[in-house]
């Protein structure tokens, strides 16, 4: 498996090309993405998207017009796809899938799970392809993503902590922004931001 990161645009976005057996997965197109994914992808399968903030999905549409690509968002994020909420000037686009809590969906024998965790924004999720997980704004190097927005919920993050904890076993974590980690290395952040909130 391969993994391209650039970040994007003022947020410093990480988008991430992920190849795996020839096929390429493209997460998170965000501000200015499009060229950056056309120089690096060979057989692009599907846009999938961890979550509907504007610095994540600002390229969607643009991608996914100039590939022929379907886009993958957890389904209550869909509106901020559409509706552009935060008034950024993003150009609106829409799922053709709305993945469901906890889905795991079958790319020819690939399979990539959207693993549920709210709280950053209503359907806030981290997707796993071959043990890495893409976490999104659920989980950062030495943080977790803010729930005070428009549309966050700190009990729900809370609980989104709670799960991932009590997974057993170990898996990289590649976040929407900054380095890459592992779930052990921020199990005591993870906690300690739980016990904040």
């Amino acid at each position: 498996m391969g993994i391209k990161i650039q970040p994007m645009g003022d947020y410093q976005t990480n988008c991430y090309i992920v190849s795996v057996a020839d096929k390429d997965f493209i997460i998170d197109p965000g501000v200015g993405a499009t060229s950056w994914v056309k120089k690096n992808v060979k057989n692009p399968i599907a846009i999938l998207n961890t979550h509907g903030h504007f610095d994540h999905v600002w390229s969607n549409k643009e991608v996914s017009e100039l590939l022929n690509l379907k886009i993958y968002t957890p389904k209550e994020d869909n509106f901020m796809l559409q509706k552009d909420p935060y008034d950024m000037g993003m150009t609106p686009s829409t799922a053709d899938v709305l993945v469901e809590y906890d889905e795991e969906i079958d790319f020819d024998g690939i399979k990539v799970k959207f693993h549920f965790f709210p709280g950053h924004t209503p359907g806030c999720s981290a997707i796993e392809i071959d043990n890495n997980l893409f976490s999104g704004d659920f989980i950062f190097s030495g943080s977790i993503g803010r729930c005070d927005f428009p549309f966050s919920d700190p009990s729900l993050m809370i609980k989104s902590i709670d799960k991932v904890l009590s997974w057993d076993r170990d898996i990289t974590i590649y976040p929407g922004h900054g380095p890459s980690t592992t779930l052990n290395k921020e199990r005591n952040s993870l906690k300690n931001w739980k016990n904040y909130l």
